[in-house]
């Protein structure tokens, strides 16, 4: 065996190219240290173990980790059992040292525990029970092994994820299937996840490149996926239902995606066909890229995002469902908007919905955390609406926005901008050890985020002009021409460095149907001019000035404004 192989059994799935395991507890359940110690699965972790010791240059010297699989694990045995001869051969510190190790080495996998429903009520009562007896067996069986060896109890106890970093419950639910999708049918929904937070998560990419495009050909003629190696989340974006299909070795973004979307309940699923499908992880793509597609005819849009080492990065995963579920709204006649919306409730009484427009690196965060700072106590509360993307639906007497995620995919860099949020501890983390390091928080609830929410204020962040503070566009073709421009000074949150424009501030969707949303801005700027709803640009100074002295300056024009209009 290589590295680079993979280990599969019938209860274990192992790739270390990928960092991910999934355990299936439906095909074998391991309840004691002893049924877990004579598994054929603990000697593959250990053959893999072994193997990835031998290809680390790092690895001290250890002569336990010469030891065959088998030899290595009756050795385990042998110190469980306190049989007098288990030091014959290895020299007992080694065996702690070496044992110490194949704990980390596992632990750093992301770990899911896998249990199919079928059916049995009882199974999504007690899933997270199962997931929890086997996690304590993990730890019971490394402790037990660990204070036989060192001679002593432990003073210390960690109640770390030692078995499985997360939990789901699979099952298959009957939906209207389209001529042509069959292939999805073996593939099982999520039905409910469990999670260890905070989870610390690394993948191969940090970043994502380029914009998605539109093919002519329909996606699903490629997807020959089988139920062991693909997951179907069924998530609520915004109003839209989206069956999100991912492989295996994908787990990192979907598990990731259950503290950005809400996921769908079985009630949204059965009889119900999806406006969105995303087949994430095809073998094959058009170019190698992320591609989708509007089957016009059931009219669904399908994305399609090719397996390999960039696309691991979660940008992929998040933007492709954002930009399939902001073409669904483009053709049925609403307004995407790139940005962040919150409700702030002033200590005046006055209560604002303001909007902050503007492409990733604009500022939108930064001017909502300081205006944070510089309020103090004139802000009694502040609650997050949508952080990244949203829509405008106009009607024939009103205008609302809605959100899309229920939670926030945050630069650690940033993490001060996240005042908003509190729910830090139960982020899902990926690799905080690098550049564009990043965590997925939970923000709001579902019914809160698609609510219909009122505009007071929409503001484009201007990252790039020298201005100071705030400013409000007299005219509605000078607010127009300044948020299609889209322009801004990107800071490398994405491929682009240096000055550029987008199409209305917004690469997931828009730019690809810039035609049929020009009037839908046409009618939303409008409607705002006509109501006076105050239309500006904030001056974020992010691409100009590192200080947070102009920021602060254009908040407190921002802060005046809301609280005295």
């Amino acid at each position: 065996m290589t590295e680079s192989e993979n280990v599969e059994t019938s209860a274990l799935y192992m790739n270390p190219n990928r960092n991910v395991a999934v355990i299936n507890y439906s095909n074998k359940y391991f309840s004691d240290i002893f049924s877990l110690m004579n598994s054929k699965e603990l000697r593959e972790v250990v053959s893999l173990f072994l193997e990835h010791r031998r290809h680390t240059v790092e690895a001290k010297k250890n002569d336990f980790e010469d030891a065959d699989p088998e030899a290595y694990v009756e050795t385990i045995k042998g110190v469980l059992l306190g049989r007098s001869d288990a030091f014959d051969t290895y020299n007992r510190w080694e065996i702690l040292n070496s044992v110490e190790d194949l704990y980390s080495y596992y632990r750093s996998y992301l770990r899911i525990g896998v249990i199919n429903l079928h059916g049995n009520a009882s199974t999504a009562k007690t899933f997270m029970q199962v997931d929890d007896r086997f996690n304590d067996t993990v730890i019971e069986m490394y402790r037990a092994v660990e204070e036989k060896l060192q001679g002593f109890r432990n003073k210390t106890y960690r109640q770390v994820s030692a078995g499985t970093s997360a939990c789901v419950l699979t099952q298959s639910i009957a939906w209207p299937i389209p001529r042509g999708y069959e292939a999805l049918k073996p593939v099982r929904f999520i039905n409910t996840m469990s999670l260890r937070p905070p989870m610390m998560m690394t993948t191969p990419s940090n970043k994502r490149e380029g914009t998605f495009t539109a093919v002519p050909d329909n996606p699903i003629d490629k997807f020959h996926g089988s139920r062991d190696e693909w997951y179907c989340f069924p998530a609520k974006i915004g109003e839209s239902l989206a069956y999100i299909y991912f492989h295996r070795d994908y787990f990192v973004s979907g598990v990731a995606l259950a503290n950005l979307f809400e996921l769908a309940d079985e009630k949204d699923i059965a009889g119900h066909k999806p406006d969105l499908i995303l087949l994430f992880g095809l073998q094959k793509t058009e170019g190698n890229v992320s591609h989708y597609h509007h089957d016009e005819e059931n009219d669904i849009w399908v994305g399609e995002v090719p397996y390999n080492d960039k696309t691991t990065y979660f940008g992929y995963m998040k933007k492709m469902c954002l930009t399939l579920h902001n073409l669904h709204m483009i053709y049925e006649n609403r307004l995407p908007i790139h940005g962040s919306m919150v409700r702030i409730k002033f200590s005046n009484g006055k209560n604002k919905n303001v909007v902050f427009f503007g492409d990733s690196g604009a500022g939108k965060s930064e001017s909502l955390e300081a205006l944070q700072e510089i309020a103090d106590d004139k802000i009694l509360s502040l609650e997050t609406i949508f952080d990244d993307m949203g829509s405008f639906t106009l009607t024939d007497d009103d205008l609302y926005a809605q959100g899309t995620e229920i939670g926030a995919f945050v630069r650690l860099d940033d993490l001060s901008s996240a005042v908003a949020f509190n729910n830090m501890d139960r982020g899902v983390y990926l690799n905080p050890d690098r550049k564009n390091a990043r965590v997925i928080i939970p923000a709001d609830s579902y019914r809160r985020v698609v609510g219909h929410h009122g505009v007071d204020m929409w503001v484009y962040a201007n990252n790039y002009d020298s201005d100071i503070g705030l400013h409000k566009f007299e005219t509605e073709e000078d607010a127009k021409s300044t948020f299609i421009e889209g322009k801004r000074f990107a800071l490398g949150t994405t491929d682009e460095v240096g000055m550029s424009t987008t199409f209305f501030a917004n690469p997931f969707g828009p730019v690809q149907e810039e035609e049929k949303t020009r009037p839908i801005i046409d009618k939303v700027f409008d409607y705002l001019f006509k109501k006076g709803v105050y239309v500006g640009e904030i001056y974020t100074h992010l691409g100009t000035d590192k200080s947070k002295d102009s920021l602060n300056e254009s908040a407190q024009q921002l802060l005046d404004v809301l609280m005295n209009s």
